[in-house]
Formats: structure tokens, C-alpha cells, sequence
């Protein structure tokens, strides 16, 4: 789940930040190696919604300035969403830490008491183009769209953020589309492969099942988005107005309640109607219908793209790339 990249992907989409997100950024010169006083923040501005970028005690001015920018297009991903970030005020904190672990970043969380704070663990050897590479950050970053909705909601929670950590990649040119829906088919094929017959909530509930809990719950928000887009919506529209309405960084909801909220606020039933289906499910959904209607087709040689018309459309508008202060509804 790796992406190449070049470095003006990233000179465009910290411009952007810097420009359409109204950045106000410490102005220690890139080149020093003198340890950075702390706090080493940055606040990201779009419309009335805040995003504090945070580094823990970095060892220069440069690392913290890579990281700062590693953090703000992670934060640039999410405006391709709906133009703003979900919420009000919030922090994105990165700190250093060594790890057996090869990822480039081997654990990322998200807090929500006394304020909400996407925490990010990075190695200390990762290079900017490894952690642009990495999909943690996005995921993470994704959490903020969805209130805390428990163990048995996890797979409502880690779905979403496994569905945007492609899709809003792909807005922003961190991976190319194709990239990116051979990515979200990959993790439906390591969902499929856990086979314990257990209902989703239940393993949600348990900690169990991990692959089928975070991708049948990515498969619940594209079949969602897919039948949203039928009816002239979309799921970003939808959380749009869900966060405008009723989302709090803090609050926790439950799983159901959730659901009723999406419906009540531009839903139409699409939520709770997939949810009855998904919630109690024994094994991963079948997903010929959203393929089908995205002229995608899974084989031994990988995926294959129809170039029917309306398809290609589809797929286009779920991930074509967008300057950030263009996307969504209000």
C-alpha cells in the first residue's frame, strides 16, 4: 500500500495549504540543526475549522520542518473530502519512535478526551518520500470524520478510514487512481480470508477478525457512497452536513444512532439499509454489484478497468484528483 510519488505532488498540495488553508508556520530556517524549542506547532486553516500540526521534541529544525510538511499534506488529503476539516478544532501530534516494525510509521491513534488529537508515531530514520508513501497518516487523519462509536461500532469506525485513506489519497495525487482501487481491492481480498463465521459485530465488539472488521467495513462506505451517487448525493455531501449538524470531537454515539443520523441528515435510508445487512453478517459481503457498476474487474492478473462511459464517470468522480477548496458540499 505504497505510492510513488514526485516532489512536486508535494510542493503543490503544501502550497495549497499554505495558500487556501491560511498556514501560519514557524520560521526557524529549513538548514539549522539547532534542536527545536517546544511546542513545534503549526495551525492549518480551512473556512472556520482549525487543524494544529504538533512535533514532539524534534531533533532539528529541519526534521521538524519535514515532518510539519509529511503532517500538512496528510491534512491536505482530508480537505478532498469536503473542503474543510470535520471538525472544529483539532491537533495532529507526531512524534518520533524507534521500532521493530519496518513501516515507516508503525502505529498512529486517535484520542478524543480533553480534546481530539490524531497521534503519530513515526521511525526516526523514515524519509519524507517513505512517510509520504505510507497510508497511516490519511487513516488516521479519517477518524475525525466519525464520533467514537465503541467496540461494536469499530467496524463502522475502521472501515471508514481504511475507504478514505484510499480515496482522499487519490484526490491529492498521492497515488494514482488505479492505485488506489487496487489497493481497497486488496484489503477486501485479506477480509474475505477470515473465515471464523463469526457476526461482524461480534468480532468488532471482541477485537477479533481485524482484516474482515476493517475492510468489510471499508466494502459497507462504498456500497453506501455508490448508492448515494445513484440518488444524486454522495458520502461526502452526506458527512458534510453530518458534521456541520451534529458531529462532536469528544462525544461517542451509538452505532445505530449513528446510522439514523446519516439517513435523517441526507441519507434517505441507504445507511441503515446496508447496516442491517452488514451488521450481522457471517462472512465478507459479495461485492459483484459495486464492481460491477464500476466496470472493475477482479482476475488472476489483477484488476481490469472498463472504459464503458458511465463507469469510468464513477470511478472518476470517487477519486479523481480535486484542488482541496473545491470539493464537497457545504
Amino acid at each position: 500500500m505504497r505510492a510513488s510519488n514526485t516532489d512536486m505532488s508535494l510542493r503543490w498540495l503544501i502550497a495549497l495549504c499554505l495558500t487556501a488553508c491560511g498556514v501560519a508556520a514557524a520560521a526557524e530556517p529549513v538548514g539549522s540543526d539547532v534542536p527545536a524549542a517546544e511546542p513545534a506547532s503549526r495551525v492549518l486553516r480551512a473556512g472556520d475549522s482549525i487543524l494544529n500540526i504538533e512535533v514532539v521534541d524534534p531533533p532539528s529544525a529541519a526534521r521538524r520542518e519535514e515532518l510539519q510538511d509529511w503532517g500538512a499534506e496528510a491534512a491536505g488529503a482530508a480537505l478532498a473530502a469536503f473542503g474543510r476539516f470535520p471538525l472544529p478544532d483539532a491537533t495532529v501530534r507526531i512524534e518520533q519512535r524507534d521500532s521493530r516494525d519496518p513501516s515507516p510509521v508503525p502505529w498512529g491513534q486517535t484520542l478524543r478526551r480533553d480534546g481530539v488529537s490524531v497521534l503519530l508515531f513515526p521511525r526516526p530514520n523514515a524519509g519524507l518520500q517513505e512517510l509520504r508513501g505510507d497510508w497511516t497518516a490519511v487513516h488516521e487523519i479519517s477518524h475525525l470524520f466519525h464520533p467514537y462509536l465503541g467496540g461494536e461500532g469499530r467496524w463502522l469506525a475502521e472501515g471508514l478510514a481504511s475507504y478514505y485513506q484510499n480515496v482522499l489519497r487519490a484526490r491529492v495525487g498521492l497515488m494514482t487512481q488505479a492505485q488506489a482501487w487496487k489497493a481497497l481491492d486488496a484489503g477486501f481480498g485479506r477480509g474475505r480470508r477470515e473465515d471464523s463465521g463469526l457476526p461482524l459485530e461480534e468480532l468488532s465488539r471482541r477485537h477479533r477478525g481485524t482484516m474482515r472488521v476493517y475492510w468489510a467495513g471499508a466494502a459497507f462506505w462504498l456500497e453506501a457512497d455508490l448508492a448515494l451517487r445513484r440518488g444524486g448525493s454522495s458520502l461526502d455531501a452526506v458527512l458534510s452536513r453530518y458534521s456541520r449538524c451534529c458531529l462532536r470531537g469528544t462525544g461517542e454515539s451509538d452505532p445505530r444512532a449513528f446510522i439514523a443520523e446519516l439517513d435523517r441528515v441526507g441519507g434517505d435510508g441507504v445507511f441503515s439499509r446496508l447496516y442491517e445487512r452488514y451488521v450481522g453478517s457471517r462472512e465478507f459481503p459479495p461485492l459483484d454489484g459495486a464492481y460491477g457498476a464500476l466496470g472493475i474487474e477482479a482476475g488472476p492478473q489483477g484488476l481490469k478497468f472498463s472504459l464503458q462511459s458511465d463507469a469510468m464517470k464513477l470511478r472518476h468522480a470517487i477519486m479523481a484528483t480535486r484542488p482541496a477548496r473545491e470539493t464537497g458540499a457545504p
